[in-house]
Order: structure tokens, then sequence, then C-alpha cells
């Protein structure tokens, strides 16, 4: 079994942000699975995929970004996933837009959602995919990522969402370590 979670913020107000860069990529997952995230429960709006047996979870926390590690860990606990089986997809500032980076483990670097889901569950050993959507030092950064992608800015992101859409279903048959070799 494992655990794909996108993070974003819930609502229509917060559609298309930059924050809300791991939400569109569990959007394009879902459209290229045939998947509708149709269960609301463990604070979070998620569906279950079958692949060769295993159930693999697609979520979207609903508990607004900053607490992300809340519906993270209560699904956890529901349905036994351990950490080496949760995967989470999430905006990166530090990262040029359209860049991804896939990682292993390591420190939330400044990204809040990431850092509630490390606190919660009590360690930085998380794979984890970062989608880059760049960051304009003149504006503050928490307008920034609230701040919708221009429609120039949805274009590379729209080959970003494939490739990470695309890498996240290599994993259900690859060790993360080949899915960061070949996606990275």
């Amino acid at each position: 079994m494992k655990l794909i979670v996108g993070l974003g913020n819930p609502g229509t107000e917060y559609q298309k942000t930059r924050h809300n860069a791991g939400f569109l990529v569990i959007d394009r997952l879902c459209d290229k699975l045939g998947l509708s995230l149709d269960k609301n429960k463990c604070k979070a709006q998620y569906g279950i995929h079958r692949h060769k047996g295993d159930k693999i979870i697609v979520a979207k926390p609903q508990t607004y970004m900053n607490l992300s590690g809340e519906a993270v860990k209560s699904l956890m606990k529901f349905y036994d996933v351990s950490p080496e089986d949760l995967i989470v997809v999430h905006d990166d500032l530090d990262l040029p837009l359209g860049k991804l980076r896939l990682r292993r483990k390591g420190s939330s670097g400044g990204q809040k959602g990431m850092a509630n889901i490390i606190d919660l569950l009590g360690t930085q050993e998380i794979d984890r995919i970062r989608v880059g959507i760049s960051h304009d030092k003149n504006i503050e950064t928490v307008d920034y990522v609230l701040g919708k992608f221009s429609k120039e800015d949805m274009k590379i992101l729209d080959e970003t969402m494939d490739k990470a859409a695309e890498a996240l279903i290599y994993s259900f048959d690859h060790p993360f370590d080949e899915v960061m070799s070949k996606f990275n």
C-alpha cells in the first residue's frame, strides 16, 4: 500500500495558486488514472486506486497547508501506512518554475505543510516531489505563494504536472531511488 499526498489549500479561492502545486499534480495524476477523489474522512479528500493488487491512496488534505500533517497522520493510521510508503508532493519557492526535484529525506526547506508533516510523523525520512514555483523577491512570500499562476506560467507548469504524475505512476512498481534517477 502507498499513500500519495499533494499539499495545498482547500477552497475555490485557492485553486491554481502557487501554493496548490501539490493539489494540481494530484489532479493530473487522477486524470491519468481515471481516479475520483470520492472519499472524505481523516481530514482529507481522497480516492483509492488499485494497481496489481495493491492499494494506492491518493489524497489532498483539507486542513489548509500549515496543518497538512494532521490529515497525513490520520490517513496513515487509518490505513496502516508506514512512512516509507508515503510520497508527498508540494511547491518549492527555491526551485525555478517548471523544475522538479525528488528527494528521499531532508528538512522542510521552509515549506510549512511539509514541516507540519515532519513534526507530526517525527521523521524527515519522507519521499517527496518538490515542484518549482520560483520566487519573486519583490512580493511578500505569503502573497506570492497565494497568488495565482499566470497563463504563461500554467503552460510551463502543464509539462511539470505531467512529469510529476508520470513519476508517481512509475513509483507504483519501482523503488523511490529508481524514480529519482529517472525523473530528477
